[in-house]
């Protein structure tokens, strides 16, 4: 893929690293980009093939891993400090480091996010609302605070640490969501939205999709019939593809 150049770097911000990847089209034009940001214990691998399909026709990717966000992040804090607010902290960093890149047009910035990291896009989405030209959100986790705050709907009811698919998180993760509504954060983006989410959807129920699709007043919702919480490879790929007309489309 001599057409793409691909980097590994790491942004600083509030005292900590972040370490992403970028792949750029190789060419010195500026050219629209998409920022990627992966689900719950998820790295920036998880779109390796989303970015290099983008890069391959004439758009930029960065991906990305939460600091805290993976046992195998690459970047710095223990999974025990990461919060969905520290996640959106370093969506922002992002954001705000790649405007400044001179082969990036940063009129033309978009934002991808998968199930956490959906969520995640979507609160830092309503806070740069000048900054992003169009958002993408993948079976968004819009769920996360009403499904936490029923299992521990206390603060006393809040353990210190609680391992959950293989990452343990810590007392922040559930304190800082307690009380806290999401659909009171989010929807007014009001660039296009594309949502794309699976029928078959065991770990966010596709109501999630269809209640933002309806919360913004620029979005639409593809459905992927068979599709559960991470996609086939034809799933993949339809993704990828769109994107990309979604991209061209918009920028």
């Amino acid at each position: 893929m001599s057409n793409i150049v691909k980097s590994d770097m790491k942004i600083n911000h509030l005292g900590r690293d972040i370490f992403g990847v970028s792949y750029m089209p190789n060419k010195m034009d500026k050219c629209p980009v998409v920022i990627f940001s992966h689900g719950y214990n998820g790295t920036n691998d998880d779109f390796k093939m989303n970015s290099e399909f983008l890069a391959s026709n004439g758009i930029g990717a960065f991906c990305f891993d939460f600091c805290g966000g993976s046992v195998k992040s690459k970047s710095d804090l223990e999974t025990t400090e990461m919060t969905i607010f520290t996640e959106k902290e370093d969506l922002c960093a992002v954001i705000h480091y790649l405007r400044d890149w001179k082969n990036v047009d940063s009129d033309n910035i978009f934002l991808f996010g998968g199930s956490q990291g959906g969520l995640v896009t979507a609160l830092a989405a309503d806070e740069n609302i000048e900054k992003i030209k169009g958002m993408l959100l993948l079976y968004p986790a819009l769920g996360i605070a009403e499904n936490w705050n029923g299992k521990f709907p206390t603060l006393d009811s809040i353990p210190d640490t609680y391992e959950l698919w293989g990452m343990t998180l810590g007392r922040n993760f559930f304190e800082s969501l307690h009380g806290y509504s999401i659909f009171e954060h989010i929807g007014k983006f009001n660039k296009q939205v594309l949502i794309f989410h699976g029928d078959q959807d065991e770990i966010v129920p596709l109501e999630y999709g269809e209640k933002a699709a309806n919360l913004y007043p620029h979005a639409r919702i593809e459905v992927l019939a068979g599709e559960g919480h991470g996609f086939s490879e034809s799933g993949n790929k339809i993704v990828s593809q769109m994107t990309y007309e979604f991209v061209k489309a918009n920028a």
